[in-house]
């Protein structure tokens, strides 16, 4: 009998033992191909970067750890200048953290801080989008949108207003063209502001491309840009999570680049240390933390382990490989690889209603009418089925249901790690096709 509160008791797990790659190998030797990136688009350099494991051992070896508080190390100090180098512009200092939900919780306190230094504390409120997640402690479910994750903690988060997500595949109207649509949601950010009160507007929180709450959804053309604008004009600082999409996972280096904007706030996790360790990271405008500088001179956040120096190490191999000559022009062929796969197997499915994404991160969103995109009720438990029949299949993957509005709707995420071969691309879409078209029929035979 296992002594773990396992997030989900009821749920018999297998064992994990080794990695190898593309590979994880469970304690009776089945081996699973990874299309989900270490279980949540974590692992993006696999299971047996030797580089990064070399790393540890040696940071290990000299000093695990000690609070930065009291010293900062080398490893602190050179993983900061790597991810500042080539950031968004005016992103010039980075704080570190443990996760991504720590790292969305310090922009937010960062955020209010500077509006607290520079006189203005009666900014304090936030913006969000619907079908957004940024985390699981309270602060990020607050700011999120993720219903069924909130449910028991609504009375304690924190009061934030959500307008639309930019999900043209059920937004846009048939009247619209795509840049239309984008204006048009966008525009909500300025309608919020003004119905909020310009001078009690604080922060827009928003995810480049959205991970799992209806699956990995990119913006349209010129939503960011409008975005930034109304953002500028009413003095709201913007904060981008790249938490799942970011370094490197759209094909660039920060998935926003593609949309031409540069945030106040960047924060990401995944990708940094791609699970060899722990931790995660605010990147934060100059001005923002000169105000805060030369104002009370302390920022008030921070936890134990930031700047862990053993995380930072691993941190630091890892941004070497992605950094490396070819690795995201790589990236960018294995991910139009995976989206001609996707859509070759896909494309034309009954059940299949929109195949999207940007680069090594895809979605497939499931609906019983293709012509009326009507999403199968909830009580089929459609994802459940899915994820079940593809882990049968040596297949990590991840179906999740709620697509639409936190309730219905079903979608599987794609997001293998950036290593993948082309022969990899193959296998994960040829194991996916079968468990979900076995899972339909599962559903389908129970209908009818």
């Amino acid at each position: 009998m296992s002594s773990v509160f396992h997030r989900i008791p009821t749920l018999r797990l297998p064992v994990a033992v080794k990695g190898d790659g593309m590979y994880i190998i469970d304690r009776d030797g089945k081996r699973y191909i990874d299309g989900y990136a270490g279980g949540a688009c974590v692992s993006c350099l696999g299971h047996s970067q030797e580089s990064v494991v070399e790393a540890v051992r040696v940071q290990i070896g000299k000093m695990a750890f000690f609070h930065s508080a009291m010293f900062t190390s080398e490893p602190l100090e050179e993983l900061a200048s790597i991810l500042t180098t080539d950031a968004p512009e005016g992103l010039s200092r980075v704080f570190f953290t443990n996760s991504g939900s720590e790292a969305v919780e310090t922009a937010v306190m960062m955020a209010r801080q500077y509006f607290v230094e520079i006189g203005q504390p009666q900014r304090k409120k936030i913006i969000g989008r619907r079908s957004s997640f940024h985390g699981a402690n309270l602060t990020a479910l607050g700011i999120g949108h993720q219903l069924l994750r909130r449910g028991p903690f609504e009375d304690m988060l924190a009061d934030v207003f959500h307008i639309s997500p930019c999900y043209e595949y059920r937004g846009r109207k048939e009247n619209e063209t795509v840049e239309q649509y984008g204006q048009r949601v966008a525009d909500e950010l300025e309608q919020a502001i003004l119905g909020l009160g310009p001078n009690a507007v604080m922060a827009f929180i928003a995810e480049t491309v959205t991970g799992t709450n209806n699956g990995a959804t990119p913006p349209v053309p010129g939503y960011f840009k409008r975005v930034r604008e109304i953002c500028d004009k009413y003095s709201v600082l913007l904060i981008l999570d790249e938490v799942f999409c970011g370094l490197g996972r759209t094909g660039t280096l920060h998935a926003c680049e593609q949309d031409g904007v540069a945030p106040d706030f960047l924060t990401f996790a995944k990708g940094v240390a791609a699970g060899y360790q722990p931790i995660g990271a605010t990147m934060v405008n100059e001005r923002i933390y000169q105000a805060i500088v030369s104002g009370s001179g302390t920022f008030k956040g921070g936890y134990t382990y930031s700047g862990h120096a053993t995380a930072c190490a691993a941190g630091i191999a890892v941004q070497k490989v992605l950094r490396g000559p070819g690795f995201l022009e790589h990236v960018r062929t294995t991910g139009n690889l995976l989206s001609a796969g996707l859509s070759d197997r896909f494309g034309q499915h009954p059940h299949v209603g929109d195949i999207r994404g940007r680069g090594m991160l895809m979605t497939v969103e499931l609906v019983e009418d293709r012509s009326t995109k009507s999403p199968f009720p909830a009580s089929q438990r459609l994802s459940s089925k899915i994820y079940q029949n593809a882990q049968a299949r040596g297949l990590i993957t991840h179906a999740l249901s709620g697509t639409i509005d936190g309730y219905v709707g079903d979608h599987v995420v794609i997001c293998p790690p950036l290593i993948a071969t082309g022969e990899n691309i193959d296998t994960i879409v040829g194991l996916l096709g079968e468990a979900v078209d076995a899972a339909v029929l599962e559903v389908r035979s129970r209908v009818d």
